[in-house]
């Protein structure tokens, strides 16, 4: 199997608190790894630091054998929506999308054919296609959120970062955007999502990096984990060590 993710003894600190103590874990081309803990635990900073969004006091991240700068290029990342996006903000779904290629078509974004049969592309595969001229701020929340995961998907990324992409989306556009993500993991695309609903993500996943009290972690493979294993993990039943 193809090593993509490898972190090693991960701490990092706010501060006088410690936020991440002694993280380990490696991820193959292929898993999906679902990031689950109470508020304030950590799991969003783990997301920033794999970014190098933050800078970590110790240990080690690498990226598909190498740096996190020199795996820029084959990374995507759906941030929080709820939190980060104006819904008044006058873009189309095009514009919005197509925004992500701006590595590859530069400064002047002069679009060739291939980038705009990738953009119908992205488009089908997150089921918007009938959305492109739309504007962003006149979308649902579950339609805007499909919009931002075909913008992670246009620079066609073999890994995939989602910090809570259900937050603030209905419950029936919950089911379907998880649908859609589990569906981009089965052809083959590597996944780091953290989210709020827990027994979804535990479904959805086959590895799990469970964050305890006070920045200790518990990393397992989903096989053979119920929720109740789970919950005696966040509980502190459980002994921590690395599965």
């Amino acid at each position: 199997m193809k090593e993509i993710v490898k972190v090693e003894h991960l701490t990092f600190e706010y501060s006088d608190a410690a936020v991440l103590r002694d993280v380990t874990f490696t991820l193959n081309k292929g898993d999906f790894l679902g990031i689950i803990g109470a508020n304030g635990a950590g799991k969003s900073t783990l997301i920033k630091l794999m970014l190098g969004m933050l800078q970590y006091d110790s240990g080690s991240i690498e990226l598909f054998g190498g740096s996190i700068k020199d795996a820029r290029a084959k990374i995507g990342y759906v941030a929080q929506k709820a939190a980060s996006f104006n819904s008044s903000f006058p873009a189309t779904v095009r514009e919005v999308v197509m925004s992500n290629l701006y590595p590859k078509t530069g400064l002047f974004k002069r679009y060739k054919k291939e980038h705009e049969q990738r953009f119908q592309a992205v488009l089908e595969q997150v089921g918007m296609e009938d959305y492109a001229d739309r504007l962003i701020g006149k979308l649902s929340g579950g339609q805007q959120q499909r919009v931002f995961i075909a913008r992670a998907l246009i620079g066609e990324p073999e890994l995939l970062f989602m910090d809570e992409p259900t937050v603030g989306v209905d419950a029936q556009s919950v089911h379907s955007i998880m649908r859609l993500i589990k569906k981009l993991n089965n052809n083959g695309l590597t996944i780091i999502m953290t989210n709020h609903d827990t027994p979804t993500l535990v479904e959805a996943s086959n590895k799990l990096l469970i964050f305890c009290e006070h920045g200790y972690e518990e990393f397992v493979t989903r096989a053979d984990l119920s929720l109740e294993d789970v919950s005696d993990i966040f509980a502190g039943k459980r002994r921590h060590h690395h599965g």
